[in-house]
């Protein structure tokens, strides 16, 4: 499974631990991570309405598996991506939330709300069940 990290630009400042949380648990599987998103606040600016269309591409081309994603709240992305045809996406606010996701909708892309339970010395725990 190839999986895309994709952050915008009021939580691009977080993409280095969220990009090493992810590739942790995706190591460990054989998963490759492409990080395709905004990598730091200096980056090229992004929004979540970017992060839809970049989706779509991503997922219909076949370029990658599954899609990770979000915004602070996690709400504008998972509108932005679910707007798009071929573009399944759930909001996770805990492991229970992906699990289930994963079992009942067979999505292909996950929208996290990065400005809640982020916190120094606590792990994007979501990214478990990919």
């Amino acid at each position: 499974m190839k999986i895309a990290l994709m952050m915008e630009n009021s939580q691009a400042n977080k993409n280095a631990i969220i990009l090493k949380e992810l590739n942790a648990v995706a190591d460990e599987k054989g998963f490759p991570v492409y990080n395709v998103g905004m990598s730091d606040e200096n980056d090229h600016h992004l929004t979540y309405i970017h992060l839809g269309i970049m989706a779509s591409i991503l997922l219909n081309s076949k370029a990658v598996d599954f899609v990770v994603t979000g915004c602070g709240t996690g709400q504008g992305a998972l509108m932005s991506l679910n707007i798009h045809p071929g573009v399944v996406c759930g909001y996770c606010i805990d492991p229970a939330d992906a699990f289930l996701f994963a079992q009942i909708n067979n999505g292909n892309a996950l929208s996290l709300p990065f400005c809640q339970r982020l916190w120094l010395g606590r792990r994007t725990e979501c990214a478990v069940y990919l």
